[in-house]
């Protein structure tokens, strides 16, 4: 079987990592987890997780997954949020992109969050549509592509927000996008703690904005929750 690296970019967020590391079976695969070199909180989780690949990459989820992906051996990389757990099959979706050859550039998992509430349900639909629409997922659902395409593309760009936006864009010039109908399950805490609508509303005019030519920059600005909770890997953008 090919070898896969999963890299997964963390800052402060170890009590999500654990429970992900914890819930996700990850043990087919090569696992880097990308820490800000500032980060002191992953201290325990390291010692506790010595299987494990640890890094230290300057801040910002994009330059901890480029350093992530320079470290890895893996033909297929996968790109796990700390707060976002792969679905228990989740090997056999890169099989298949695996096995259609140059067909496929890119490929994600399903979205779905956490929550029993009906507003999660809601937000789900609204990311089916937008995935089958214009063939735009999100870095929370799992992202992977084979290395040799990601190192073709130059990897992330070096933005603060929509990086995940960007690479699926470039990666889609290449070649199609393989839609596995396997969940990826994302926290639903950020849309618990700053309001289901209001979270969701927010994400729709940021990337409404984008796709009107605003600079990345710019929209963390434009972004409050991104102002009150500086965590560079706090703006899950999902709808």
């Amino acid at each position: 079987m090919f070898p896969v690296s999963v890299i997964i970019p963390v800052y402060r967020d170890a009590e999500a990592l654990a429970s992900t590391l914890a819930s996700t079976d990850l043990s087919a695969a090569e696992v880097i987890v990308s820490a800000s070199i500032d980060d002191e909180s992953l201290h325990a989780l390291r010692l506790a997780r010595p299987d494990l690949r640890w890094i230290d990459a300057p801040r910002g989820r994009a330059r901890q997954m480029n350093a992530g992906a320079a470290a890895a051996h893996g033909e297929w990389i996968v790109f796990l949020h700390a707060d976002t757990q792969l679905p228990q099959r989740w090997r056999r979706a890169i099989a298949k992109a695996d096995e259609s050859g140059d067909r496929y550039a890119i490929g994600c998992f399903r979205f779905a969050l956490d929550s029993r509430s009906p507003f999660a349900r809601l937000i789900e639909a609204g990311v089916r549509l937008r995935v089958w629409l214009f063939r735009l997922p999100y870095g929370d659902q799992a992202l992977f592509m084979r290395r040799e395409l990601f190192d073709h593309l130059g990897g992330y760009a070096d933005l603060p927000i929509m990086e995940d936006v960007d690479l699926v864009r470039r990666a889609r010039r290449c070649g199609r996008l393989f839609r596995s109908r396997l969940c990826a399950t994302t926290s639903a805490r950020r849309w618990e703690r700053d309001g289901w609508i209001r979270r969701t509303a927010r994400h729709l005019a940021l990337i409404a904005l984008y796709f009107c030519g605003v600079r990345p920059d710019r929209l963390v600005r434009l972004d409050p929750a991104r102002r009150a909770h500086p965590n560079p890997h706090g703006g899950h953008i999902s709808l």
